[in-house]
């Protein structure tokens, strides 16, 4: 007797999309930012399809608050060519000043697939510096960063 299952694919726009707030406060730029991903790329649900944009919204406060271990705000760099001759470098904690949102922005980037399906997920990430954020409207719940489920 043979049993057949089915694998479920998702549609695009069949899931309802959920919004999520996470508090930056001390917490680890990279393993935030991975987590952060995996909500954003929708591998939080049973229903995850690669070629489909599963994810929900991620909202970010506090991006001015994050830490990273070790020494690296002072030596690592933003590097980014202007057009000029040579290079602008920028070290992350010059950048975290000017900039808090795109530490942000930019580890998450970094940390989804590379392709176009993934700029339309960067697009439901909000990151805002400060602990106020416009998108109390949608019903945003808080999303546990860092722990794992046991």
């Amino acid at each position: 007797m043979t049993i057949s299952q089915k694998t479920t694919l998702a549609k695009p726009n069949e899931l309802p999309k959920k919004w999520f707030h996470v508090d930056a406060s001390d917490q680890i730029l990279g393993r935030m930012a991975s987590d952060i991903a995996m909500v954003l790329m929708g591998k939080h649900r049973p229903t995850y399809t690669p070629h489909v944009d599963t994810g929900d919204f991620v909202v970010v406060t506090n991006a001015e608050k994050v830490v990273m271990t070790g020494r690296k705000l002072e030596h690592r760099h933003y590097a980014w060519y202007t057009g000029y001759t040579g290079q602008k470098m920028e070290s992350y904690q010059d950048r975290q000043q000017r900039k808090p949102e795109d530490l942000v922005i930019h580890a998450v980037r970094r940390m989804l697939p590379k392709n176009k399906l993934a700029r339309q997920m960067l697009s439901k990430l909000k990151v805002y510096a400060g602990p106020e954020h416009p998108h109390q409207a949608q019903q945003v719940e808080d999303l546990e960063i860092g722990k794992k489920a046991s």
